[in-house]
């Protein structure tokens, strides 16, 4: 049987990397399997989240309700599954996704009042995997990253640029706040959350990997 399992996080908590390294371990566990990153940028179906992230709609998130939001995303993930990885999922390959829709609980949700949370997260589970039918994650991973230390991490990666970062990654504010709408989802939801930070200082990559796989090899 197929396998959905999802790595979630903030902007710089290293999902590139630990994706990398589940990858290494995948193979040589002798799986089957895909790796998706997404929103999938080479394809046009992401154009509307590449102008809501380049700030055309506003320089703010708010600026974008979090249900079009929402939406702008589960359409390049509706067109990601059709297009790209469909097959391979319905051959019993294990897809390890760099995000999924399970992002909008954390980008998304946090625009809301926290009394409307829960009627949120009902919208967007009945909505991509009920009605858009993409399929549901059999495992998320969540890699928690207080957004100072990821802020850190993010300018080294943009080599002190700051105009490089997209409107989430330039709002502090906003990121403590999605931080915050994970961690209630995770805690609802079921997610497993990774504690990537020891000391205000990110672990090293091999002993959050060791972390992850423990929990992918109770998922397989």
């Amino acid at each position: 049987m197929a396998k959905l399992i999802i790595l979630e996080g903030l902007d710089g908590s290293g999902k590139s990397t630990q994706t990398a390294l589940a990858q290494t371990a995948l193979k040589q566990m002798g799986l089957r399997f895909r790796t998706i990153k997404l929103p999938d940028y080479e394809s046009p179906s992401s154009s509307l989240v590449q102008m809501y992230l380049s700030g055309a709609f506003g320089k703010d998130p708010q600026s974008v309700n979090a249900y079009a939001a929402g939406a702008f995303y589960a359409v390049d993930r509706y067109a990601s599954y059709h297009l790209d990885w469909q097959a391979d999922y319905r051959q019993d390959d294990v897809i390890l996704a760099d995000r999924y829709a399970t992002s909008n609980a954390i980008y998304q949700m946090v625009k809301l009042e926290q009394s409307a949370w829960d009627a949120y997260l009902d919208w967007s589970s009945d909505f991509e995997y009920k009605k858009l039918g993409i399929p549901v994650p059999d495992a998320v991973i969540f890699l928690d990253v207080p957004p100072d230390v990821s802020q850190k991490l993010m300018s080294r990666r943009y080599e002190g640029d700051e105009s490089k970062k997209d409107v989430h990654e330039r709002n502090v504010a906003y990121l403590n706040a999605c931080r915050e709408a994970a961690l209630y989802t995770a805690k609802k939801q079921g997610w497993f959350v990774v504690n990537c930070t020891e000391n205000g200082q990110m672990r090293p990559p091999q002993a959050i990997h060791q972390d992850i796989m423990q929990h992918i090899g109770s998922v397989l």
